[in-house]
Parts: C-alpha cells; sequence; structure tokens
C-alpha cells in the first residue's frame, strides 16, 4: 500500500452482501460451492452490540451467515426491519454488494481520517473479539468499507 494508504493494509477480509432471505441464498451459495450451508446467526442485541446507526443508538439487528473461503469471507445479511445500513441498502439499492471489509488497526485514526475526506461514519458496533464500522464511502468508491478492529 502506499504511504497514504487510509487503511494501513491491502488485505481484503470480507464481501458483505445483503439478501432478502438468508435461508435461500444460503442454501445456494452451499450448492453453488459444493459446502454445508454454515450457522445462520443473529447479531447481539443492543446491550452487547451497542449499535449505532448516524449517530444514534439503534435496535437493528441482522441474521448473518460466514462463508470461509481459502483466500476471503462472503457474508451474507439479512436486516430486520430497524433503521440501520443494512435495511437502508436493502430499501434503496435492493440485494447486492453492500461492502468491502478490511482488518485495521488504529481504528478511531482511520475513521476520523476518512471522515476528513467525507467518507462518514455511518453505522458501528461491537462484536465477541472486536469492533467494526462501516464507512459511507459510496460516493467516492461506489461501495461501502467496513472497518474490523480486533482486540
Amino acid at each position: 500500500m502506499g504511504e497514504k494508504s487510509f487503511l494501513g493494509t491491502d488485505f481484503v477480509a470480507q464481501i458483505g452482501i445483503i439478501v432478502k432471505d438468508i435461508d435461500k441464498t444460503a442454501q445456494a451459495f452451499a450448492d453453488f460451492f459444493g459446502v454445508d450451508v454454515p450457522p445462520i446467526k443473529w447479531t447481539d442485541e443492543y446491550d452487547k452490540a451497542q449499535t449505532h446507526y448516524k449517530g444514534n443508538p439503534v435496535e437493528s439487528r441482522a441474521k448473518l451467515a460466514f462463508f470461509k473461503m481459502e483466500n476471503i469471507q462472503i457474508e451474507l445479511i439479512e436486516p430486520d426491519e430497524n433503521p440501520s445500513t443494512w435495511r437502508e441498502f436493502l430499501e434503496d439499492h435492493g440485494e447486492g454488494v453492500h461492502h468491502i471489509a478490511f482488518i485495521v488497526n488504529g481504528m478511531k485514526q482511520i475513521v476520523a481520517s476518512m471522515e476528513n475526506e467525507n467518507m462518514p461514519l455511518v453505522q458501528k458496533g461491537e462484536y465477541d473479539g472486536g469492533r467494526y464500522a462501516y464507512m459511507d464511502s459510496f460516493g467516492q468508491l461506489k461501495v461501502i468499507l467496513e472497518l474490523l478492529e480486533n482486540d
């Protein structure tokens, strides 16, 4: 990566795809790749996830399924009806690629740098072992970037 890289990495960890029916889509991916359907799990509730969307705490949750490929993870996301970046994407764009995720160090600094370049923080939250932040880089990069920081 160049010296001026915002992320400090060029390793793509994940592609996130918004879907309407995670059971049906997970089965289609499993059939296509000749693998078992992975477990489908709900994101944590607010008490644990501390989810914020557009600066406000939200009860948003989503069903997730992860296909761990040799070189990347494919994440399927079926949002609930509450406001979230996932729900907004589904309503505005329909099903499709929502984000590209990178594992980073120093998330607060990276978020600040990206916000200074008109790529605002849209949603953030916690998960077991770390935290995530979705940055609205759609205008410049035509896709949302997700930052993942593990403890």
